[in-house]
């Protein structure tokens, strides 16, 4: 089974907007209510059997069941009987909403995350099960029909694949417009890609963005950083304002335009640079690298900025769209070996940015020696021929 996610630019009409917008904000009340019987529900059985607290105590019967998702949808079925607002939007999009609330949950217990948080405002709302009209073709143009709010116009940036069916909508409010995402399925099994081909082993870092093995270094983009003094401005400004007011929201939405105007940006650089290395070679091997450790360290506003965890999700896909191998290796020690006598050179310093082996006196750029010894890593992995960097020299 074959799964993709395609988006495209809404242009819904005014009383669309205003749909959107009131859905939005119905759910972020559920979210923030089911969240709130969740901590309630937890806070009650923190205190000790015979004891209390002397401030405050959430009492709630010892027998009331732990509020889960399918209680909670329930609940909200029958709330609908006494608020009216509840019955505006899709059933489906609330019980999404309970859904997300529950994922967040899961992800604080299986994968360590924080407690969840209220929510000031939601970006997005689902429609999980459509019908086989969802996605419709007239007057030259390309309508969606999203159930209780009708057909609304997407611009058609590119074509659906043939032989997809949508399973999924998702309608995502953005600064600059609504967007709509759709999910496509198609019943065929792909096989993953084996390694074959060209192979190339890429080096990420601050110096440059990264460096490959065969010796080409692209030299990261500053997206936040060179963007920085006119947010810095506009943030400013924004403090003298009074809260609430017309000029305050005007700047609201400026410092968001930016935002967003940036994390584009660095969007479409990682997949142009995904594209070029699958251009390059047909088997590509990263650092499997700690990024969060990376992002809490003494450079972390300038590793936030370049998105390596981002980048190294979208080469994934990319790899796998046009048929490309890809792995991670380990990354500890890379730029202490030499790629070609396999000798252990030392840890060097941030400011040492040349390779030069003091065995065999091969000597190149630090990161490209790095980008060479991770492909001689990811190669040992899957057991293929090794292979020598420097020969001759």
């Amino acid at each position: 089974m074959l799964n993709l996610t395609y988006e495209y630019k809404l242009i819904p009409t005014k009383a669309q907007r205003r749909t959107f917008d009131h859905w939005l904000e119905i759910c972020r009340k559920v979210y923030n209510y089911a969240l709130r019987e969740r901590k309630d529900w937890v806070n009650s059985r923190k205190c000790d059997i015979n004891s209390c607290s002397i401030k405050q105590e959430y009492i709630i019967p010892a027998d009331a069941p732990r509020p889960t998702f399918a209680r909670q949808c329930k609940t909200l079925a029958e709330a609908k009987k006494s608020i009216p607002e509840l019955k505006l939007p899709h059933t489906h999009v609330l019980q999404q909403t309970l859904r997300q609330l529950e994922a967040a949950f899961v992800a604080m217990w299986e994968r360590g995350q924080g407690f969840p948080r209220f929510k000031k405002r939601m970006r997005s709302f689902v429609f999980p099960q459509l019908n086989l009209e969802s996605v419709k073709r007239f007057d030259g143009a390309l309508w969606v029909n999203l159930p209780k709010i009708g057909l609304a116009k997407i611009r058609l940036s590119r074509p659906i694949p043939e032989g997809f069916e949508v399973k999924q909508i998702r309608v995502v409010k953005r600064d600059s417009g609504y967007y709509v995402m759709l999910s496509l399925q198609c019943d065929v099994e792909i096989p993953s890609p084996s390694i074959s081909g060209h192979g190339i082993g890429i080096d990420l870092g601050l110096q440059h963005f990264l460096a490959t093995s065969d010796g080409e270094l692209i030299d990261r983009p500053r997206f936040f950083v060179d963007g920085q003094r006119k947010l810095k401005l506009l943030q400013r400004q924004l403090k003298r304002k009074k809260k609430g007011s017309r000029k305050s929201r005007q700047l609201h939405q400026r410092i968001a335009k930016d935002h967003e105007y940036i994390s584009n940006s660095r969007k479409d650089f990682h997949f142009k640079t995904a594209h070029h290395l699958c251009d390059q070679g047909q088997s590509i091997f990263a650092e499997d690298l700690n990024l969060k450790a990376m992002s809490a360290g003494m450079l972390c506003k300038h590793t936030l900025d370049a998105g390596f965890g981002q980048f190294l999700n979208i080469l994934s896909h990319v790899c796998f769209k046009r048929g490309a191998y890809f792995a991670k290796v380990d990354a500890s020690g890379t730029s202490q070996i030499c790629p070609r006598c396999q000798s252990h050179t030392g840890k060097k310093l941030l400011s040492e940015r040349v390779h030069k082996c003091p065995e065999c006196g091969y000597q190149t750029d630090r990161d490209v020696a790095a980008a060479q010894v991770v492909l001689q890593r990811g190669y040992s992995v899957v057991g293929h021929i090794t292979v020598n960097f420097g020969e001759g020299k």
